[in-house]
């Protein structure tokens, strides 16, 4: 097999539980629930996919891995960031280990690979990765989305720019990939209608060992970069950019993952005073992010960022919709019945779920500061109860293409 296995099952050896019915014993056998983590444990993002795991194995011990009464089994696929290796995956785990749901994948091609999978064979699927079509032109409804599309942090990031920061012309930089088309397009769209123009665009492959030539080519007239970078990605450009002579030069804002807890740890100086957004902070005052990152600081020794969040909150939804269904995960139309009715407390906050299976929640701005000695995302500004189609009326969102390279125009561009 070539993908790590983690099964913890107390008591694996009992064959069923003790149930008391009128004063006598019945045995009731009954299977753990499957879990398939498709998560990424080598390459660019893993760093992100590590904490994925991470937040998940922990969710389920502080639960003794029992959820809605029954026990619960954790497979996870390392996924490589290579849809192929995505697909093949998912097919291991649900048709060779049998798992009743999966979690994840990580990022937005990942789960594009596997869409007609899962809709195929009729598997809950709760998702980390932001590929918009699957909650909005094309909604798969196997799927739901606890953490954000690629645009939804990236919308009231680029209002804030235009409005509050007061940035006039901006670049652009994302990984070519759906997930770096699509947020890039959707800070594009609410900047550029707040009064902004995208002057350039810069498309690095997601694997691209050095920023050096995209950093030669910004153009120096730009109040502002926007980075929509992940993994390390974001980490590996802003020091490149902080080598090139250039901070100070022009801001650099980012999207939910730019400098995501996992590598802000990496960070110096450089980092200070960079302003992100996402639906998630080590950072956010409620009881449950409060226990969940002393809890993760402890056994990782750094705080949680996006990707630990992810799976943390994605367990606190799965788990409502189980209690929901009395654990009867074999009930598969009824479970989804239930996810997408989901309304749960997380360590993000508030969440509950559109028709389409996407989140509603708070969207943070984040700024870089230091706290006792470690850099942090402290929040400065919360967009509450944000949904995937932001200000726009969904008839009016969903009758346009879906945001890419080419979608909206680049109507600003200057060579």
């Amino acid at each position: 097999m070539t993908f790590t296995r983690r099964r913890i099952l107390a008591g694996a050896a009992v064959a069923g539980a003790a149930a008391v019915t009128g004063g006598r014993v019945r045995a009731q056998a009954q299977e753990p629930i499957r879990i398939g983590l498709l998560t990424v444990k080598t390459g660019p993002l893993a760093s992100g996919g590590l904490d994925m795991e991470r937040g998940l194995q922990m969710y389920l011990k502080e639960r003794n891995y029992t959820l809605a009464g029954r026990k619960v089994e954790l497979i996870s696929a390392d996924t490589a960031t290579n849809p192929a290796q995505t697909r093949t995956k998912a097919q291991e785990l649900f048709e060779k280990n049998r798992v009743h749901c999966f979690i994840g994948p990580l990022a937005a091609f990942e789960a594009l690979a596997i869409q007609d999978y899962i809709k195929d064979q009729g598997i809950p699927t709760l998702s980390v990765a932001a590929a918009e079509d699957m909650t909005q032109r094309k909604p798969n409804p196997w799927f739901v989305r606890a953490t954000s599309t690629s645009s939804q942090c990236a919308s009231p990031l680029a209002e804030y720019c235009a409005k509050e920061l007061r940035y006039k012309r901006m670049i652009t930089i994302g990984s070519d990939t759906a997930y770096g088309h699509e947020m890039c397009a959707g800070f594009q769209r609410v900047f550029e209608e707040n009064g902004g123009q995208i002057v350039q665009k810069l498309w690095p492959p997601i694997a691209v060992p050095d920023y050096a030539s995209y950093i030669a080519q910004l153009n120096p007239k730009v109040d502002a970069i926007f980075s929509s970078l992940e993994g390390s990605n974001g980490f590996r450009f802003q020091r490149q950019f902080t080598e090139f002579g250039l901070q100070g030069k022009m801001a650099i804002v980012g999207g939910m993952t730019h400098l995501d807890e996992a590598v802000l740890r990496n960070m110096g100086d450089e980092a200070l005073g960079t302003i992100t957004s996402c639906w998630y902070s080590a950072e956010l005052d409620n009881p449950i992010n409060v226990a969940f990152v002393a809890n993760f600081r402890k056994e990782a020794g750094y705080d949680p960022g996006f990707y630990g969040a992810a799976t943390y909150a994605n367990g606190a939804v799965l788990e409502a919709a189980l209690k929901a269904v009395g654990g009867k995960v074999e009930d598969k139309e009824a479970l989804m019945k239930a996810l997408r009715a989901t309304k749960v407390d997380t360590c993000r906050g508030p969440v509950s779920f559109d028709e389409y299976g996407n989140v509603v929640g708070n969207v943070y701005i984040r700024k870089v500061t230091r706290k006792e000695g470690r850099l942090v995302n402290s929040v400065i500004k919360t967009y509450p109860n944000v949904s995937q189609f932001w200000t726009y009326d969904p008839k009016e969102f969903l009758a346009q293409p879906v945001y890419s390279r080419e979608y909206p125009p680049a109507r600003f561009l200057e060579k």
